[in-house]
């Protein structure tokens, strides 16, 4: 039921569901600045507490929004944010993939830091179609063909960034797979399995349901543009708490009580021998392309062509100190927390 005739919502906004997710999501985000600090991880995982802060923000704008339901700008500040929040998530998962790669060179498809080049890089591109199509649609002197224009605009962007995830998750078990042929995960949990293993496995884990987490929420969102601003979700406030609330609550708390830098050294020099129990201090996998080349061909298939030797530092491990063991104050392993790996 409309709250008023000049409401900008097809029901009578809810003010308690925004104030305890607020609340929530609070909580959550403090603790994860906790971890952060904690692990000394703010270059890997400080985009946890941004997610947490965007929704914050965006759930006590919906609560300011509930008591003003005719506020435009409120209204559109509250949408805005709640929608930019999630695909944080999705970059704290291309961040960690791309350690993970680092972690595990060898393994690796793709240069490790092109994980969060190539994702972000599409992720913006999105980004752009998404905010044409929303300035089409939001322009009061926009005539209908624009109208349309932007909607469509605003559906490709959703199912683009639907996409993207999903070949975020096939790379990712691409990957995983790799790591089960050469016998470093195990393809069933065994109280066999060394500290490492079990540590990649579960990181592994916690990146899947993460990942399905976040396209369950996008597929929510696909629906709903598609259904317009008639359909079932757009007109009806509850799936809007449980995919944008305790879908992206749930994530952020799997997050806080298995932290990925809990599993993962916090240098990516650091990789692990192939003997799947060493860790030892490399020179890191370094990419001696140009930048703008490794965005056109992140996975190097000019090189594969041309036959190109790549720079295998982890053929040669008796070159590297183990960690742990390094001259402390000097070498490789100098001034950073092994602690944390």
């Amino acid at each position: 039921m409309v709250c008023c005739d000049s409401s900008l919502y097809p029901f009578s906004p809810s003010k308690t569901a925004p104030i305890i997710l607020l609340a929530v999501f609070l909580s959550s985000t403090v603790h994860h600045v906790y971890l952060n600090v904690r692990y000394k991880s703010w270059r890997f995982t400080a985009t946890l507490p941004w997610g947490g802060f965007l929704f914050v923000t965006g759930f006590a704008m919906r609560e300011v929004s509930a008591f003003k339901p005719n506020h435009l700008p409120i209204f559109i500040a509250s949408t805005c944010l709640l929608l930019l929040a999630p695909p944080v998530y999705a970059v704290t998962n291309y961040i960690v993939l791309g350690r993970v790669l680092y972690y595990v060179p060898y393994l690796s498809p793709i240069h490790p830091g092109r994980v969060i080049s190539t994702f972000l890089g599409l992720d913006a591109v999105i980004g752009v179609i998404t905010g044409n199509g929303g300035a089409r649609v939001a322009n009061p002197d926009a005539s209908p063909s624009d109208i349309s224009a932007g909607k469509a605009m605003f559906r490709a962007s959703i199912i683009l960034q639907l996409v993207s995830f999903f070949l975020f998750v096939a790379l990712e078990g691409f990957f995983h797979r790799r790591c089960i042929r050469q016998g470093l995960v195990a393809p069933k949990p065994t109280p066999e399995a060394n500290e490492q293993s079990k540590k990649l496995r579960r990181i592994l884990n916690l990146m899947y349901i993460s990942s399905a987490i976040i396209s369950c929420r996008h597929v929510f969102r696909v629906v709903e543009v598609f259904q317009g601003y008639d359909g079932f979700l757009a007109t009806h406030e509850w799936p809007l708490y449980i995919f944008d609330g305790l879908f992206m609550f749930a994530n952020m708390l799997m997050l806080n009580i298995w932290h990925p830098m809990h599993y993962l050294p916090n240098d990516n020099r650091i990789y692990l021998s192939k003997d799947g129990v060493t860790q030892r201090w490399g020179p890191g996998w370094v990419d001696k392309r140009h930048f703008l080349l490794t965005i056109v061909d992140p996975f190097d298939v000019a090189g594969l062509f041309m036959k190109k030797d790549k720079d295998r530092f982890w053929d040669h491990e008796d070159e590297h100190p183990i960690v742990g063991q390094e001259t402390v104050g000097a070498g490789k392993g100098a001034g950073v927390d092994t602690a944390a790996v």
